[in-house]
């Protein structure tokens, strides 16, 4: 028997090193970026999400310097969690709003999430009692793709698409409506009211040239979400230093070199090159900035599937705001078939 007792306590200590090595490794798991899916019809979204896209940013899991970035809601800026744990294999955040662009955090707005890792998806729900009803929502978080395509000199250029006819919204649709409600064309200008859905085009995209001409009114707020994920900041911000969320900017990811916007009420031209995640931005002749490497999602977006192609998107729920001329160029790997 003392033979025995000898030979399992090896074997008992061996399983307890093997279930600390398990539960170490689970952790690790949630290292990483994840674009994620709300798992909800936009009809059923409370006050507190407009998007049907968040992104998460994990590093340092299974040990104490883990730190978590999140784009999500209400804000949609890249958010800094401070609040959070994995316990029995579960992680736990709170986001909690913070001072944005010179405002007053509202203590009321705070949102606690749990996470699960399974097989290999993240499997998650957000709750918050600070809306009227209580928020509820489900969401599934799918590994960022690696994307291997680079501005290197090997892209051509194709043949331009009108994306915007000038006549009617023939090639357009609401995000999350048909109906595109909130837009109109007149004299052979894109308007939107404000306040209103965001408008996307049917057919989607890959890397590109963009060419758009846009013009807004004081105190207003647009943006152009490229492949429906990544938006090109729009703001009547005219003499203001640059900034994360400011004209120009690929929001909170991206920082302008200069803030080259004209005062409302003026024209302004964009060019915008996107090839896998490197952008380059020129407005009004001014390099905003070249290659600029694009880490994840930002608040616009609505299709959380970086590896495939998407659409572009002119955003509408804030103020409102006038397009025109709005042309892609397709680009294509040089020999390619």
């Amino acid at each position: 028997m003392r033979i025995v007792k000898l030979l399992l306590a090896p074997l008992a200590l061996l399983a307890v090193i093997a279930l600390a090595s398990t539960a170490q490794a689970a952790d690790k798991d949630f290292n990483g970026r994840w674009d994620i899916q709300v798992n909800a019809k936009p009809a059923d979204f409370a006050q507190f999400t407009t998007t049907a896209a968040w992104w998460l940013g994990i590093t340092g899991a299974g040990t104490p310097d883990m730190k978590i970035q999140f784009v999500g809601s209400p804000d949609g800026s890249l958010d800094e969690i401070t609040v959070a744990k994995i316990q029995d294999g579960v992680l736990h955040f709170t986001w909690i709003d913070r001072p944005r662009r010179g405002g007053a955090p509202n203590p009321n707005d705070r949102a606690e999430y749990e996470v699960k890792y399974v097989h290999g998806l993240l499997q998650g729900t957000m709750t918050s009692s600070s809306t009227t009803p209580a928020t509820r929502l489900t969401f599934t978080g799918y590994r960022s793709p690696k994307i291997d395509e680079h501005d290197d000199g090997t892209w051509v250029k194709g043949k331009p698409i009108q994306l915007f006819n000038g006549k009617d919204l023939k090639g357009w649709t609401g995000v999350n409506s048909s109906k595109a409600e909130g837009w109109s064309v007149e004299n052979g200008i894109l308007k939107c009211s404000g306040q209103a859905d965001d408008l996307r085009t049917v057919a989607k995209y890959w890397n590109f040239d963009l060419h758009v001409e846009y013009k807004i009114p004081p105190k207003g707020n647009s943006g152009i979400g490229l492949r429906g994920r990544y938006e090109v900041q729009i703001g009547s911000d005219y003499g203001k230093p640059p900034g994360m969320h400011g004209t120009g900017a690929l929001y909170t990811r991206v920082l302008p070199t200069v803030n080259a916007s004209k005062p409302a009420g003026e024209w302004n031209t964009y060019d915008i090159r996107l090839v896998g995640r490197e952008v380059t931005t020129v407005l009004n002749g001014k390099k905003l900035y070249e290659k600029g490497v694009i880490d994840g999602l930002t608040g616009i977006a609505f299709d959380p599937f970086e590896g495939r192609p998407g659409p572009i998107e002119l955003q509408g729920d804030h103020g409102g705001v006038e397009f025109r001329n709005i042309v892609l160029v397709p680009l294509k790997k040089r020999n390619s078939q």
